[in-house]
């Protein structure tokens, strides 16, 4: 693989986003999750949006788009940053939007890389050993679908997804899009496609309960800066849902950043991106500090043995150790 030129440094949080990165404690539950010594490490930087990162146990490394260039990047402690697939979500010949890559990426059941698709406007899925895309879903009722964003996938196989307007042209005024709705779906094993959604504004991360009775999702939408989250019903669709934790205060406050990339704890705590970074936040809404990075924080992940948070900040790659423990770790 091609090496980048892209710094790959460990940087203290004292010196990390012109001292702008700080551990912010509102209830004294934070350090159970995060020592307060914890320190942010700047892994590799000089992206320009990047997003959706996801850790390959087999392996030992994590992969992570940046939508903006179309590209997968890859990211282990032996080699640094290297660039794993391009074109990674749009593989048309004429330039396309601002935003034409992959986005959300999850590794499925069968341990194959699974894309959220900008520009070809689809889920996808592809070996990591040998390659080769194949379409997962690229449409519902015969309309293709805006910019699908972010995923996550039950133990039963069911996918479920968000799909924003933002990398299409012109995004909501686009005249290539095709459904109304920004929705949120489903995928059933035998890809059958339903929206589960279709009240939102600006639907974005994803993520599921360790129970999997409940669907969180992200709105990344400054006037309802919302968490919502759904009750599963047996046959995989969704309730009416209910706001989980509102962010309107942290932007009152002056906090930059929308509520966007989301995963949940081994014990149902929630680490979002949102206004300041990340935010913790129990299961029962309550928000207990803030990892503010000094960054538009897009999206996270767990890493290395489950405890470790990667975070993609605008254009930076970041981690920090945690006392967590990711689910499916």
């Amino acid at each position: 693989m091609k090496k980048l030129a892209l710094l790959f440094v460990l940087v203290t949080i004292s010196c990390f986003g012109q001292n702008k990165t700080k551990l912010v404690a509102l209830d004294d539950a934070f350090y159970d999750y995060i020592d307060k010594n914890a320190k942010i490490e700047v892994l590799a930087e000089g992206f320009i949006w990047a997003e959706g990162p996801v850790w390959v146990k087999e392996g030992s490394f994590l992969l992570f788009s940046d939508v903006p260039q179309n590209t997968i990047f890859k990211w282990s402690e032996t080699e640094g940053v290297t660039e794993f697939l391009k074109p990674s979500g749009y593989t048309g010949i004429s330039p396309y939007s601002r935003e034409p890559g992959s986005n959300g990426l999850i590794i499925n059941k069968q341990g194959e890389l699974v894309f959220c698709e900008h520009g070809d406007r689809r889920i996808s899925k592809m070996p990591l050993a040998n390659g080769g895309k194949v379409t997962i879903a690229d449409n519902w009722k015969g309309k293709r679908f805006n910019s699908p964003n972010d995923i996550v996938q039950t133990s039963n196989g069911t996918y479920y997804f968000t799909d924003p307007p933002y990398g299409l042209p012109e995004q909501q005024d686009s005249h290539s899009r095709e459904i109304d709705a920004f929705g949120v779906y489903k995928i059933d094993s035998d890809g059958k496609v339903e929206m589960v959604v279709s009240n939102l504004k600006r639907p974005n991360g994803v993520a599921l309960s360790p129970d999997e009775k409940l669907l969180y999702v992200n709105q990344s939408d400054s006037d309802e800066p919302y968490i919502m989250v759904y009750q599963i019903k047996h046959n995989g669709t969704l309730d009416e849902g209910r706001i989980f934790f509102d962010a309107s205060q942290l932007l009152k406050e002056g906090f930059v950043g929308s509520l966007d990339g989301l995963k949940v704890a081994a014990d149902g705590t929630i680490f979002s991106t949102g206004p300041s970074g990340v935010l913790v936040i129990t299961p029962k809404g309550k928000l207990l500090g803030r990892i503010e990075t000094g960054q538009r924080t897009a999206n996270c992940a767990w890493g290395n043995d489950g405890s470790v948070l990667y975070m993609t900040a605008h254009n930076y790659l970041i981690r920090i150790q945690t006392k967590s423990k990711g689910l499916g770790f």
